[in-house]
């Protein structure tokens, strides 16, 4: 089968209310595109007019450089998970496995053969005689997936796969789903997720959406370390967001002013978000000095979480391994490298990838 997805100008709505907005997005062979975004946002939409389950009011859907946006669902060589598994309770693992197989009717001769090759990639081998009632939800999972793989589709649409699972079983899951994409290079997964973790550690890229369009796009790294829009910043990972005013060789904030740097865009006088993210926020002196008092402290585990009210505004900084932990109502002083701050314009809005 081949692979890759193009939508082109995608919109789909029901009656007046246009639920994705004009989608123009690339998803390369071989490439795992996370769609990241809160619901409603129009992730699940753009999925499933890649399987054919909805039909864009305008644009087209390529699969493989071919125009599958009038063809069933059944004759786009896809292979679709989604959360809730839909397997059939009456058959064995097996048969499972087996029904898509049968329904594009390949030779009989074959269809034991991949199905043991699906089982077999997704370590439920040993699980082909048994019910999906005797089966885990982390089984169940694999089964799905191993069904979805047995076609040899050069798509595989994932969505929301892991929601259903508990915390320990899903990070086992985003193990395995790295795994199989390391042992199947050529085919394109796109992966829909609310979970920032999931796409972090699965995508190539990370496609983010809200109010039914893209918003941006790029590798996790990029989002993460350099967003570009506000939306993007808060979403992909935890922020502080404070607002600025541009200044010659920074920005001034509270009536401080801060060293970071500035693109040559950025006006003097003019307003602007500054992003921070808070595991490089420091406590005590050092560079951009943020003096305030505490608000809330959170222990997490392998950090703590402050909150500080520095003149009104809530900064959060994780810090590891602290010998004395601030108590409420402490004054203290928060910094943070020049270099580890990204300026937004205010307000930023749509950046498409």
């Amino acid at each position: 089968m081949t692979s890759g997805i193009r939508f082109e100008q995608v919109t789909v709505a029901y009656g007046g209310n246009v639920v994705l907005d004009a989608l123009d997005l690339t998803v390369e062979p071989g490439e795992v595109m996370a769609l990241l975004g809160p619901s409603g946002s129009g992730k699940t939409t753009a999925l499933r007019a890649v399987a054919g389950f909805v039909q864009p009011r305008s644009g087209r859907v390529l699969i493989g450089g071919r125009d599958v946006t009038g063809l069933p669902p059944h004759r786009r060589g896809i292979g679709m998970v989604v959360q809730q598994y839909a397997l059939f309770p009456h058959m064995r693992v097996e048969d499972n496995v087996a029904f898509g197989l049968k329904a594009q009717k390949a030779p009989k001769g074959e269809i034991p053969g991949r199905v043991a090759e699906a089982l077999e990639m997704t370590g439920m081998a040993a699980y082909a005689k048994r019910y999906p009632r005797e089966l885990s939800g982390g089984q169940q999972q694999r089964v799905a997936i191993a069904r979805a793989l047995a076609i040899r589709p050069g798509v595989l649409l994932l969505d929301e796969p892991l929601s259903a699972l508990d915390a320990r079983l899903r990070s086992g899951m985003l193990a395995e789903l790295a795994r199989l994409h390391r042992e199947l290079p050529d085919v394109s997964i796109l992966y829909v997720t609310h979970d920032q973790v999931e796409a972090l550690t699965l995508a190539d890229r990370i496609a983010v959406m809200d109010k039914a369009r893209l918003q941006d796009c790029g590798t996790p790294q990029d989002l993460y370390r350099r967003p570009r829009t506000e939306f993007t910043a808060s979403f992909v990972g935890n922020a502080n967001l404070l607002p600025v005013e541009v200044a010659d060789g920074g920005v001034r904030f509270a009536g401080q002013d801060l060293a970071v740097a500035t693109p040559d865009s950025a006006a003097a006088g003019a307003a602007a978000t500054l992003c921070v993210r808070p595991h490089l926020v420091g406590l005590g002196a050092g560079p951009n000095p943020l003096r305030g008092t505490v608000a809330e402290v959170q222990w997490r585990g392998s950090t703590h979480r402050l909150y500080v009210d520095v003149a009104g505004h809530r900064v959060k900084a994780d810090l590891r391994e602290l010998r004395r932990t601030p108590a409420l109502g402490d004054e203290v002083t928060l910094h943070f490298a020049p270099e580890d701050a990204v300026l937004l314009p205010a307000g930023a809005g749509v950046s498409h990838g």
